[in-house]
């Protein structure tokens, strides 16, 4: 009490030479609140059980003095905010700061929201441009807690800010999604469980951020470029493959997966960052761009970086920067492998963040691509790269433009390399970007986003933007063959299991008869542009077409040739080669068809609620003419299966048009819409991919 009144003198009391100290808090005990604050946060679905707070937003911490009460204006409070493991100022790793006021969003701040007495509410908030990662606060001389922050995308004064509650719950709050693969006449929709906000992962994505080069050979700089999301999404594109570091994924299109799984075998990215985290980070075997792509996305999301998945379809490796892809193929039409080539798809992710190292038309989504293809700055990494950047052609900008730009806008020639040696230019139709792909929100269905990478085909500004690209206008390359058309039709039963025919149709527009050679080839192939085994040929030396006529010429594709060719990917890549006897004109066109697989029906028995065991029956059909042996159901899903992959063998196998049939059984643990990914492994069927979207009640 004698403190008490001794504070309340009036200032002329005090001699003038002597400077007055304020009392500091003495702190006997304190209460994160973690609770209130995680949620406040948006970030309770990682727990509660310690603080995790987002940038340039308050926080409360209650403190309970040893002695002593808190007066207005009187008392003071030293606090001392650190990161990493050397922290400093001058990195901006460090800051130290006192009670004001008011808080003040735009920097470290604290201030007390309670009326004077024993309890002290301390209200702190972080710089929103602060590193992210595992935090000290030291409060005066007794207190030291300990809390993570992240990016806060809510946070109008963060690079991450996004001005939309809707785009906020699915590109950082949901924790599933589905990845569009197939092909881009047939995208098919794979599920995805994120699981951002498992129990462990972000602490897993710290440790990545943790390990990569630059933290290893320089710590305080690596930790305060975290304060910056630019430099964090270049760490991660390096970070998620493992080819110069300890990253998390091995790649692997070839051969086997001895050793490993199959890229296909996985369902989410929870079980990936997991077993990098027990392996003593020892790489994941094996990724491929999908799956690159899917755990780039968890991490980003986990960091509090808004994050999609993005599919293109005809996506070009361009390995010479020259912005063209030479194509070599055979005098059957089949291609001749090399470095360069068009994947059937490619999937890499887009982070949204401001860019003030540019002009601010080019805040906002950025591409960044983690799957290991081509070095930048001699790491293997890539972006981030606005996406606008692309659109516009502007490939001076940071990071890897001339790589993404050709990616969705290569030139494609192809060449046919004869047996005398010599070669020839074929006339070819093929365009690369198609379909680019991502996730709608709020909603399972595709969203068509090319138009935000390129202008359409033909426009002006799509001849602007190649200009500016210092690049010839793709119109130019691609005369087309006004005389002979082909078009290559597909019939609707494409079913794996299935036999079936596919259709070259050639029509001559000209007024003279026509005398053509045409070849028709069918291929297995994988979804990078790699080739497999012939599935059926077929060479006409005298196919003759009279002014205005057209021929339909089929091709039959039989399950018992093509099955034991296919890949995982379920391609086949068809091709029709003419040759026009009369002007030695050769035209190439090219399709790829996905074989679909069954679908999985799955049916929820039970009410679905918070805490209530659930059983999901789950049912596959066999569609091929041969029995199933080895067949397993695994599920798993964001706060339905605990973070873990539950599964289930059946004991018998499964005969063709027979189901294959299991219960499995699961716990929710939080409410609201949740999607139920599921996979159905056999001998001769492979990862089969489904889901259920399920909305679980309180």
């Amino acid at each position: 009490m004698i403190q008490a009144a001794h504070s309340r003198l009036p200032p002329s009391f005090y001699s003038p030479i002597v400077a007055r100290t304020a009392p500091a808090l003495d702190i006997d005990r304190w209460n994160l609140e973690c609770e209130f604050n995680n949620t406040d946060h948006r970030t309770d679905l990682n727990g509660i059980d310690r603080l995790i707070v987002r940038r340039g937003q308050p926080f409360t911490i209650s403190l309970y003095l040893r002695s002593g009460i808190y007066q207005p204006g009187d008392s003071s409070l030293d606090c001392v905010a650190e990161t990493g493991p050397q922290p400093s100022e001058q990195y901006g790793t460090r800051a130290s700061f006192g009670l004001s006021a008011n808080i003040d969003t735009s920097r470290w701040s604290a201030t007390v929201t309670s009326p004077p007495g024993d309890m002290v509410a301390l209200s702190v908030c972080s710089a929103p441009d602060a590193p992210i990662g595992h935090y000290t606060l030291t409060l005066g001389r007794s207190g030291r807690i300990e809390f993570v922050l992240l990016f806060n995308p809510w946070c109008p004064g963060d690079a991450v800010y996004m001005d939309n509650e809707q785009n906020l719950a699915e590109y950082v709050l949901s924790q599933d999604g589905i990845i569009f693969r197939g092909s881009y006449k047939h995208p098919i929709s794979t599920p995805w469980n994120f699981g951002q906000f498992e129990s462990g992962i972000l602490d897993i994505c710290l440790r990545i951020l943790d390990m990569n080069p630059k933290c290893l050979k320089n710590p305080g700089k690596d930790c305060s470029g975290r304060r910056n999301p630019i430099y964090v999404s270049r760490v991660l594109s390096a970070m998620v493959n493992c080819n110069d570091d300890k990253g998390v994924l091995l790649g692997k299109w070839t051969d086997g997966y001895e050793g490993g799984v199959s890229p296909m075998f996985w369902r989410g990215s929870v079980e990936i960052l997991r077993n990098w985290d027990t392996q003593a980070c020892q790489p994941v075997r094996y990724g491929q761009c999908w799956v690159f792509a899917a755990v780039a996305c968890s991490i980003s999301r986990a960091l509090g970086i808004p994050c999609r998945v993005v599919t293109n379809y005809h996506s070009a490796h361009d390995s010479n920067s020259d912005l063209v892809i030479e194509r070599y193929i055979n005098e059957n039409g089949e291609p001749i492998q090399s470095r360069e080539m068009i994947w059937n798809y490619h999937c890499w992710v887009e982070n949204w963040m401001t860019r003030p190292d540019l002009k601010s038309d080019f805040n906002g989504w950025q591409a960044s691509d983690p799957t290991p293809q081509e070095k930048s700055e001699g790491v293997y990494c890539c972006g981030p790269i606005p996406v606008r950047a692309i659109k516009e052609g502007e490939l001076v900008f940071k990071y890897d433009a001339p790589f993404v730009f050709a990616e969705v806008n290569a030139d494609v020639i192809t060449i046919m390399k004869k047996k005398d040696g010599n070669t020839s230019k074929v006339t070819s139709t093929a365009v690369v970007g198609q379909k680019i792909s991502t996730k709608s929100v709020d909603s399972d269905a595709r969203e068509d986003i090319t138009h935000l990478y390129k202008y359409p085909e033909g426009s002006d500004e799509e001849r602007e933007a190649f200009k500016k690209a210092n690049h010839q206008n793709k119109l130019l390359q691609q005369q087309e063959n006004e005389g002979l058309h082909i078009t290559i039709k597909v019939s609707s039963e494409m079913r794996k299991g299935c036999d079936f025919d596919v259709f070259a149709v050639v029509t001559n527009n000209t007024q003279r008869e026509k005398k053509c050679r045409l070849v028709f080839g069918s291929c297995a192939m994988s979804y990078n542009g790699f080739l497999g085994k012939n599935c059926g040929f077929k060479d006409l030396l005298n196919v003759e077409l009279s002014p205005g006529e057209g021929e339909r010429v089929p091709l039959r594709l039989n399950y018992s040739k093509y099955g034991v060719l296919l890949t995982e990917d379920n391609l086949i890549r068809l091709a029709v080669l003419l040759m026009d006897y009369s002007t030695g004109e050769t035209t190439l066109v090219v399709r790829n068809i996905v074989l679909d697989n069954p679908e999985i029906k799955v049916r929820i028995l039970g009410e679905p609620k918070e805490n209530r065991k659930l059983a999901a029956e789950i049912t596959l059909k066999n569609p091929l003419p041969e029995p199933l042996e080895n067949c397993c159901f695994s599920i798993e899903g964001a706060n339905l299966t605990a973070g873990t992959v539950i599964s289930e063998r059946l004991g018998s196998s499964v005969g063709p048009g027979e189901d294959a049939k299991v219960k499995i059984y699961f716990t929710p643990t939080h409410s609201g819409l949740r999607k139920l990914v599921v996979d159905f492994d056999s001998s001769k069927l492979c990862h089969v991919k489904g889901y259920r979207n399920v909305i679980i009640g309180k």
